[in-house]
C-alpha cells in the first residue's frame, strides 16, 4: 500500500471520531431554589414549558443543573459557587436570598431571577426598565401594589378608613 492511500484510509477512518468530538455542547442552564423540588415542582414545570416554546427541551439539546437548598438557605452560597464552577450559560434564580447567592458567586455568568420582592430595593438590579450588569429577572410586586392601591383610595375618598373592599 502506498503511503498516499494509507494516509487517505486513516483519515476517512478517523473522520466520524473528529466529526463527533467538534459537536458543540449542549448549553448549560443553572438552576438554584432555595425550596426543594417537592415544593417548587409546578413551577418546574412551568419553566420546562417556557423553554420548549423557545426550543429548548432538557437533554435533548439543553442541559439543566438543578442545586436545591432543602428550606437550608445558608448552603445557597455553596451552591451558587457550585453552578458558577461549571461552564453555566445562565443561573436561574429563584428568590432574593437564591439571587443575591449567586451574584455573591459570579460576576460575569447572566443571572436571571424570579423574586416576590423588589429586585430594587433588594439591591440586585439598578432599575426595572434597565437592570444593567448581568442580572435581570421578573419580579411579581402584587403586595407593594395592593398597598399603593389603598394608599389611592384613602386619598380619593378620605373616610375610606371604614370602606370595605369585596
Amino acid at each position: 500500500m502506498r503511503r498516499r492511500d494509507f494516509i487517505a484510509l486513516i483519515g476517512a477512518a478517523t473522520w466520524p471520531l473528529t466529526a463527533r468530538a467538534q459537536r458543540p455542547a449542549m448549553p448549560i442552564i443553572g438552576f438554584l431554589d432555595p425550596t426543594s423540588l417537592e415544593k417548587y415542582k409546578p413551577f418546574v414545570l412551568a419553566f420546562h414549558d417556557g423553554l420548549r416554546e423557545v426550543g429548548f427541551l432538557e437533554s435533548t439539546n439543553v442541559v439543566i443543573e438543578y442545586r436545591w437548598a432543602e428550606g437550608h438557605y445558608d448552603r445557597l452560597p455553596g451552591l451558587a459557587a457550585d453552578l458558577a464552577r461549571l461552564p453555566v450559560a445562565v443561573i436561574v434564580a429563584t428568590g432574593i436570598t437564591a439571587t443575591r447567592a449567586a451574584v455573591a458567586a459570579t460576576a460575569t455568568i447572566p443571572i436571571v431571577f424570579n423574586t416576590g420582592g423588589d429586585p430594587v430595593k433588594f439591591g440586585l438590579v439598578h432599575s426595572l426598565n434597565k437592570p444593567g450588569g448581568h442580572v435581570t429577572g421578573g419580579a411579581c410586586l402584587g403586595k407593594t401594589l395592593v398597598a399603593k392601591h389603598l394608599e389611592l383610595i384613602h386619598a380619593i375618598i378620605p373616610q375610606g378608613d371604614t370602606l370595605v373592599l369585596v
